[in-house]
C-alpha cells in the first residue's frame, strides 16, 4: 500500500526524486538565492552535497536543496549575455552537455555554456 500511495504522491508532483550520487548533473540555487544554476555533484557526505556549479563555484548543501538537472530544448532560461553582467530570459534551442544555443525574446541568439545560465 505504501509504494501506491508513494507513487501516486510523486504523480501528483508532492515528491520530488533528489539526485544524491557524485557525478550528478543537478540545479540548485546558489547560496539560497531564488535562481536554480547548474552544476555537478562532487561528493556526498551523509546529508549534504559538495556541488560544483558548471560556473566553477562550488558549495556545500544539504540534499533537499537540489534537483534533478531537467533543462532541454524549449526550457525557459535566463542567460548572461555574452557574459557581459546583464541576465535576459530566452528559451534553450539548442543542447550539447555544457554548450546551449538560446534564442533570447528580444530576437537575439546566442552560443554559450550552461554555466551562464539559470533558471527559476
Amino acid at each position: 500500500m505504501r509504494i501506491v500511495w508513494a507513487t501516486a504522491f510523486m504523480a501528483m508532483g508532492l515528491v520530488s526524486a533528489q539526485a544524491q550520487t557524485a557525478g550528478d548533473w543537478v540545479l540548485a540555487k546558489w547560496k539560497n538565492g531564488a535562481y536554480w544554476f547548474p552544476g555537478i555533484i562532487q561528493s556526498v557526505q551523509g546529508d549534504k552535497l559538495v556541488i560544483t556549479y558548471d560556473d566553477g563555484d562550488k558549495e556545500t548543501l544539504y540534499a533537499n536543496m537540489v534537483r534533478p538537472y531537467n533543462w532541454k530544448v524549449g526550457s525557459k532560461v535566463e542567460c548572461n549575455f555574452k557574459n557581459a553582467g546583464a541576465w535576459y530570459p530566452g528559451k534553450i534551442t539548442a543542447l550539447n552537455g555544457a554548450s546551449v544555443s538560446i534564442a533570447y525574446d528580444d530576437g537575439d541568439k546566442e552560443n554559450t555554456k550552461t554555466g551562464r545560465c539559470r533558471s527559476t
